[in-house]
């Protein structure tokens, strides 16, 4: 069944923004307004067979592979040639060693700036954090302050500033883990094209008095000279804002934007099995039988009820094996979408 997004809509109260679902059918002009039926996913919907949800207009609804377009009749959507599971894999595999690639690249101060997209716990910030553990050996053995900094969750303007500050030398890396809230404040947007230009020199600015940069001895100007990996769950071309998209073509165009290409449940299935496969995913645990296997399976025969299919949820489940060998009944009642 074809995957849809819906960039902006309502269910019941409930906001509806940049969520996948699978289409029922397309999206309709009724007499309360623009509407589009499709199969509840994870957070909306429940139990429900399916849902309508209100959207301001037919473009409001994308599939992965572009815009939904719209047709007296019907909705035409771009054919899509099926991939084995090898192949998805492969994909998938691919743009993750390139990830590392990228990364090891940051350290050298060769890539500057990288945007890294893809949904929720599918290992996007892993790969990011091995390298740069990686690279930074001998300074943990050492005990000495690695030249790289882990940022996650909201972050201000006047955060954002210091945190550049504080990793502005060549050679120093940023992560900025999730932190979304960046993206939608103009003057934290600014900064951070600021930090990700490809010119030669990158001058970053406060104009505004601060107690906070007198506070730490922080100039209003500085040259950065680090490298920014942003790392987000928004899919850029699904924001439907025209300023905010504006910002986000700038941003693309002063960096590499990397999606990990990961728009169906059937990719983040995949990926699991995948991690599975190469013995890591659950490797702390020390499992003496097949309980790895029997997991996965477990998340394949309920992905439609869970309420999230990623790496986290595999370690969900894998702690409640730690707790009792009944672990499906627990399973059922903490990691299910209700069911009545």
């Amino acid at each position: 069944m074809q995957e849809v997004t819906i960039l902006e809509g309502s269910y019941r109260g409930t906001e509806v923004h940049n969520q996948t679902f699978e289409l029922v059918s397309a999206p309709k002009n009724g007499a309360r307004g623009w509407f589009v039926t499709v199969r509840p996913n994870a957070e909306v919907g429940g139990d429900k067979v399916k849902i309508r949800v209100q959207i301001p207009n037919e473009e409001c609804v994308l599939a992965p592979e572009g815009a939904l377009k719209q047709t007296k009749t019907s909705i035409a959507v771009k054919e899509v040639i099926e991939e084995t599971d090898e192949e998805v894999m492969a994909r998938i595999a691919d743009r993750f060693e390139i990830l590392e690639e990228m990364t090891a690249a940051s350290i050298d101060g060769k890539v500057r700036g990288m945007i890294v997209v893809g949904p929720p716990g599918v290992g996007k910030s892993y790969g990011v954090i091995r390298q740069l553990e990686k690279a930074h050996l001998f300074e943990q053995i050492a005990n000495k302050a690695p030249k790289y900094d882990i940022v996650k969750g909201a972050m201000t303007p006047i955060g954002l500033y210091i945190k550049l500050y504080d990793n502005k030398d060549a050679n120093q890396v940023v992560v900025f883990d999730d932190c979304d809230t960046v993206l939608m404040d103009d003057l934290s947007l600014n900064l951070l094209k600021a930090a990700l230009d490809s010119g030669k020199k990158r001058k970053l600015c406060w104009n505004a008095d601060s107690n906070a940069l007198r506070a730490n001895g922080i100039p209003d100007n500085f040259d950065f000279k680090g490298s920014v990996i942003f790392i987000t769950n928004i899919q850029f071309d699904h924001i439907r804002s025209k300023k905010l998209q504006d910002h986000l073509k700038a941003l693309q165009s002063r960096c590499h934007y990397l999606d990990l290409t990961m728009n169906t449940m059937r990719d983040r299935v995949l990926r699991i099995q995948q991690i599975h496969n190469t013995g890591e995913l659950f490797s702390h645990y020390h499992f003496k039988n097949d309980e790895g296997d029997k997991i996965v399976e477990y998340m394949i025969a309920n992905q439609d009820r869970l309420r999230e299919v990623s790496l986290r949820m595999a370690v969900k489940i894998a702690d409640l094996i730690q707790v009792t060998p009944k672990w499906e009944r627990l399973a059922e009642m903490t990691v299910m979408k209700n069911s009545f």
